[in-house]
């Protein structure tokens, strides 16, 4: 994937995750529409320097030939993209959200089920719409 593709993927992710994670979380946590949107964009910031580096240290490991990646694989990719944020931003959840620890982290895990399905689908459906419609110089095989 070229920069600006890695920037528009960040993007794309970015912004479909906080169109549908904000209302959700809204319902979630009793907490009002401004505060979840801030914390959200806050959040969002953290997620998109992590999704850049990650995403590319990921690429560098496992080959850039995304669309021949297997579930196993993307398992994988998810999981360690999730645990990585939990880590960053649990932190700012604890201050801004105000509550205990357990709360917090039990709305934490949510959010993290929540986003590996999401990451999961979304890199799927981003491979194989690349696949479709990006022509791409390499070849699909190995």
């Amino acid at each position: 994937m070229s920069f600006k593709e890695r920037i528009l993927h960040m993007i794309l992710f970015e912004a479909i995750a906080l169109i549908t994670f904000i209302p959700i979380s809204m319902f979630v946590t009793k907490q009002d529409g401004g505060k979840m949107a801030a914390l959200g964009l806050a959040m969002t910031v953290i997620a998109m320097l992590w999704n850049f580096f990650y995403n590319w240290g990921f690429d560098v490991l496992f080959g850039e030939k995304r669309i021949l990646r297997t579930f196993a694989t993307r398992l994988l990719h998810g999981f360690g993209f999730e645990m990585g944020i939990v880590v960053a931003t649990f932190p700012l959840l604890m201050w801004a959200l105000n509550e205990s620890f357990m709360q917090v982290l039990i709305w934490d895990i949510g959010a993290v089920v929540f986003f590996f399905t999401f990451s999961v689908a979304f890199n799927w459906v981003y491979d194989h719409s690349r696949k479709r419609f990006i022509r791409s110089p390499e070849p699909d095989t190995p």
